[in-house]
């Protein structure tokens, strides 16, 4: 492919700080640009994407799709002769780590709230502790 015909970018960090410029076909995916961030992504930063899932390239205000070519995002005003195109590089881990982790931070919560009750409640037979939350005999105290 002749040089002249190699799109350029680079990729703001959170911080302002940017990975490279490099050079890409137009028809490398956002998927490609996505591991390639995650490959060049400073060691000493913070916040470190694990995999190209956890990473979001935002150029021109628009989330790119993993599917998408260069060549379809490129935007009219990125066509400067010899101009670097800016994408924005978001940390993001992906959705279903992020579900997990809520998902037993509830399942924690209710066991925590289930003992909590479990201790306090006093059912109406005197006994204490005794018995199933959520019981007749809890609900009527």
């Amino acid at each position: 492919m002749p040089e002249e015909d190699l799109v350029e970018l680079k990729f703001r960090l959170y911080d302002g700080s940017d990975i490279g410029p490099f050079r890409y076909s137009p028809a490398s995916t956002v998927a490609m640009l996505k591991e390639r961030v995650v490959a060049e992504w400073p060691k000493d930063k913070k916040v470190t994407p694990k995999a190209a899932n956890d990473v979001k390239l935002i150029s021109a205000g628009k989330i790119l799709e993993n599917n998408k070519t260069v060549a379809q995002c490129k935007t009219p005003f990125g066509e400067l002769p010899n101009g670097v195109i800016t994408m924005h590089a978001v940390v993001q881990p992906s959705v279903a780590k992020a579900k997990t982790d809520f998902e037993l931070l509830v399942m924690w919560s209710c066991k925590l709230l289930h003992i909590a009750m479990t201790l306090t409640k006093t059912p109406k037979n005197g006994s204490r502790g005794q018995g199933m939350v959520g019981s007749r005999e809890y609900l009527d105290t």
